[in-house]
């Protein structure tokens, strides 16, 4: 279906008519409209405009207005201040709109006509290590980044650049030779991701402790470091066995998340091992690293150390050992000329930015980045617990991932649960309601603050009715879709000809914005963007269900479809939203 234009483009077009006819040497020019409380919109560029040819912003409104034809869209222009002009649109225009927007399936979301292909590099954890709290950011934000930047049309590869390589295999596996049963399973029945990671922490664990008090043992450790990167098939055996053991336990967190992580697209750092050498020889032979104390180095002239002087980007070591920018570069080497990416997105946490701001600069100097292939890092910031300090146990301790999910999901069950009653939801509902109230809480919450800003994981608030929560939304959803439930013989259908009410306007012209907020989002890598449309838009339904009876007391018919249009509207906005943030919004609550 061929896109269809917002209220606010069509305006948007009959201001830019006017003003051309008005001054046909300004026939290019942004009218800057935005939303306004004085009216519907408000466009200033008119000020701009007169200073710059040098005329009275005034006079220039008010030709603008007298220039524009009578049509159906435009109910009112009024001249205000010193050329500002603040435009009310017909209800009519309103809902045939938005008419036009609920028969596409897409909700009038259009395709990027500039689409290309973007890998994003999220959900990084480690192999043979517990993901903790830090892990989840990663995780959620690239998880709705990949939904939004898919839906308006760009080709997205994943990819999870686990940490499955460096010295501390070297460790591990020496001691599972010695120690051959230590990663054996209870029974052969499926291994939960519970007694996987037990297994890996009890093996990390005493392996540390004999790594640090025997140095026989620390020796072989180090010796095995060397077999596993010549690659010596038994040491691989084993180094695989830690991999694998690990992916059960990370597919069983990704899986409590609610998110879908496909092994094709784990591809950690030891996937990169076999360009790790020729990356170097490219760098080395075009100049853009040098050889300083024997280690391959790039330098560059604004980044120094706390002594003034520069601190390279070290990719080779200098006993020949590659650091984690060789690995990078390499990444990004095959992600431009192996997946043909035009855009590579980096979800990773705001300390990392410096050493992401070197090897994009080396990857530009190298050329595998230019105007047409760029690289962004999504920065994030620190989860911090009520006290506004890094999330920790009581114990000082980095707060486990599932401890965290498991305790969202007992919070927003006893929520559910409380309210189950009303509605009559089986045990089985409350359970299923649970996670997706859970999940969904801590996911929003993380969602509805600006990525770069560190934020405080509160549970309480998280699963709270009242305030900005994904409850309030999911509730916001249910509601509406309960109402179909009494509507009877009662459908929906636009009525463009009824004059609205507040509240329906509020309301309409807020849902017209879905498809701008979408591209905003894509365009800005800004998923809270859409959290807070989504907010705005379930706190205007609100309003619209309080002051705008739809079933009781009962409305003329045709009344009473238009408001089912928009309650229908409403819903199917607040699914695809959520759904795009990795959301799910329950049909009863």
């Amino acid at each position: 279906m061929a896109s269809v234009p917002s209220l606010a483009s069509t305006v948007q077009q009959r201001l830019a008519d006017g003003l051309s006819a008005a001054l046909p040497e300004a026939a290019s020019a942004d009218p800057l409209l935005r939303r306004s409380d004085r009216a519907d919109f408000q466009a200033n560029g008119i000020l701009a405009l007169a200073k710059r040819f040098k005329g009275n912003p005034r006079e220039l409104a008010t030709k603008v207005v007298e220039a524009i034809p009578a049509n159906d869209v435009l109910k009112e222009i009024e001249v205000s201040g010193p050329g500002f002009l603040n435009i009310t649109v017909t209800d009519a225009a309103i809902v045939e709109t938005l008419a036009a927007r609920a028969a596409d399936a897409r909700l009038g979301v259009p395709f990027d006509g500039s689409a290309g292909t973007t890998v994003i590099d999220y959900a990084q954890p480690n192999v043979a290590k517990e993901m903790h709290v830090g892990h989840l950011r990663s995780a959620v934000i690239g998880a709705a980044m990949v939904g939004i930047l898919e839906f308006t049309g760009e080709t997205v590869v994943r990819r999870h650049h686990i940490g499955d390589w460096g010295t501390q295999f070297g460790m591990l596996i020496q001691y599972l030779i010695e120690h051959p049963h230590e990663l054996d399973h209870s029974s052969e029945a499926e291994v939960s991701g519970e007694e996987a990671m037990s297994n890996l922490n009890r093996l990390y664990k005493a392996s540390r402790t004999l790594f640090d008090s025997d140095e026989g043992f620390k020796t072989r450790a180090r010796a095995r470091v060397v077999d596993l990167q010549a690659g010596d098939e038994e040491t691989i055996a084993l180094w695989q066995r830690f991999v694998d053991e690990s992916k059960i336990y990370f597919n069983s967190v990704f899986d409590k998340l609610d998110m879908d992580i496909r092994d094709a697209d784990v591809v950690g750092e030891s996937g990169y091992n076999d360009m790790l050498a020729e990356t170097c020889r490219i760098l080395e032979e075009t100049g853009v690293a040098v050889r300083s104390e024997g280690a391959l180095c790039v330098f560059f002239d604004d980044v120094k150390g706390p002594d003034g002087n520069p601190t390279p980007l070290i990719v080779q070591k200098s006993d020949g050992g590659f650091g984690y920018a060789a690995t990078d570069l390499s990444a990004i080497r095959d992600r431009v000329e192996n997946l043909k990416a035009t855009t590579l997105l980096y979800v990773v946490d705001a300390r990392q930015s410096l050493h992401f701001k070197m090897v994009f600069e080396t990857a530009r100097r190298a050329g595998w980045l230019n105007d047409e292939v760029k690289a962004h890092q999504l920065a994030f910031g620190t989860v911090l617990g009520k006290d506004g300090k890094p999330f920790k146990t009581r114990e000082g301790e980095t707060v486990r991932l599932v401890d965290l999910l498991d305790e969202a999901v007992d919070r927003a069950t006893a929520v559910v649960r409380e309210k189950a009653g009303k509605v009559g939801l089986t045990e089985a509902e409350i359970v299923e309601n649970g996670q997706y109230v859970g999940i969904g809480a801590v996911k929003y919450a993380d969602l509805s603050t600006s990525a770069a800003r560190d934020y405080k994981f509160d549970l309480d608030q998280m699963v709270s009715l009242n305030g900005d929560t994904s409850v309030y939304l999911q509730y916001a959803y249910a509601r509406i879709r309960s109402i179909f439930g009494k509507a009877g013989d009662r459908v929906p259908v636009a009525h463009p000809e009824l004059e609205l009410a507040p509240a329906e306007r509020a309301l309409g012209l807020h849902l017209d914005g879905f498809a701008e907020t979408v591209a905003e989002a894509a365009a800005e890598y800004a998923p809270h963007k859409l959290t807070a449309y989504l907010y705005q838009l379930a706190s205007l339904y609100t309003t619209f269900y309080d002051q705008c009876p739809v079933i009781k007391p009962a409305p003329a018919r045709e009344v009473a479809e238009n408001r089912l249009f928009l309650c229908d509207l409403t819903a199917r906005t607040l699914h695809r939203g959520m759904a795009l943030l990795g959301i799910r919004t329950p049909e009863r609550l």
